[in-house]
């Protein structure tokens, strides 16, 4: 099932155009974009729909298609505008592709791009944007390998607990870190020509190894949603009385805002990033211990000195990094 708007389809041509970034990695208020014939979507909910909207927003590209697995979803992809054609058929959504982006859970990557092979244009740049690089990147740079394309994994530091392309926006990528992950090999033009988009939509780029991405996001991103999914299953535990959740208040809706997020995507961020959320939280649960031990022994600086060191390191996090809400 195919469904499009607006000019037909691109066949054939000179792949992408690239214009040279006019700014610094750190964020800029203008870079001229990166024009792509065709740019195809591969999955479009709250990342891939706002993928779209910035991409035509920003007119990076002169066509974008979108692959969705529900007939239901065409309609309302379609009546967002994320992209001009949108369907149910893999094939069609990412032939002739310049820029071939998934955004679906990180557990159907694999099988998605082995069907995605045979129809994979040569030359053709794909990325990613999951939450884990080291198996993501190990799995599918060499299917790409195989229809003459490339594979460079991204990961943009953006998102919502909302989930769908209803929640969609245009400028969620906008100052967000964006992390590229090169495969081994990989040349550096299609580093800096993966840059350049990520840039182009707003993001600010940097350029890690797999296992680093995996190792750092772990704590920073990884063990805050499990943090807040286990302070919602406690607090909200039915078993408590009636009105103790209706003494939470601002500071644990905004403490566990992220357990909203879906709990299929964040089961196979957690087991697929395993080992080193393994690492994070007994780093955190040992943390807690100790604050515990002192708790118990009424140790009144050691309680004080938690609380100053948390204040501390965060304040300074605040004023040298903007991060997006």
């Amino acid at each position: 099932m195919v469904i499009s708007r607006g000019s037909p389809p691109f066949r054939g041509g000179a792949g992408c155009l690239l214009q040279p970034a006019l700014a610094s990695r750190a964020g800029a208020s203008y870079i001229k974009p990166v024009q792509f014939r065709k740019i195809s979507l591969v999955g479009v909910g709250l990342l891939g729909g706002s993928l779209g909207l910035a991409i035509k927003h920003r007119r990076l590209a002169e066509r974008v298609a979108g692959y969705v697995r529900r007939a239901a979803s065409v309609d309302e992809c379609l009546r967002a505008g994320v992209a001009d054609a949108v369907t149910t058929d893999l094939e069609p959504a990412i032939t002739e592709a310049d820029l071939v982006v998934l955004c679906t859970p990180i557990a159907q990557m694999r099988a998605l791009a082995d069907r995605m092979v045979p129809c994979l244009k040569p030359g053709a740049l794909i990325t990613d944007v999951g939450s884990v690089k080291s198996s993501v990147v190990r799995d599918l740079a060499p299917c790409a390998r195989r229809a003459g394309a490339v594979f460079i994994g991204s990961h943009p530091m953006a998102g919502a607990e909302k989930m769908g392309v209803a929640a969609a926006r245009a400028d969620l990528f906008e100052k967000a870190w964006c992390v590229v992950t090169p495969a081994p090999g990989s040349a550096p033009g299609d580093v800096d020509r993966l840059r350049r988009f990520w840039e182009s939509v707003g993001s600010r780029t940097m350029v890690l190894d797999p296992g680093l991405h995996d190792q750092l996001v772990s704590r920073s991103s990884h063990l805050p949603h499990l943090v807040a999914a286990g302070l919602s299953n406690l607090v909200l535990d039915p078993s408590h009385p009636h009105e103790q959740a209706l003494l939470c208040a601002s500071g644990f809706r905004d403490t566990t805002r992220v357990a909203s997020g879906s709990p299929e995507m964040w089961r196979d961020i957690a087991l697929a990033n395993r080992e080193n959320l393994v690492r994070g939280l007994g780093e955190f649960l040992g943390g807690l211990q100790d604050f515990q031990r002192a708790l118990e022994a009424g140790d009144e600086a050691a309680v004080i000195r938690f609380f100053q060191v948390a204040k501390q390191r965060r304040d300074a996090w605040c004023e040298q990094t903007y991060s997006p809400e």
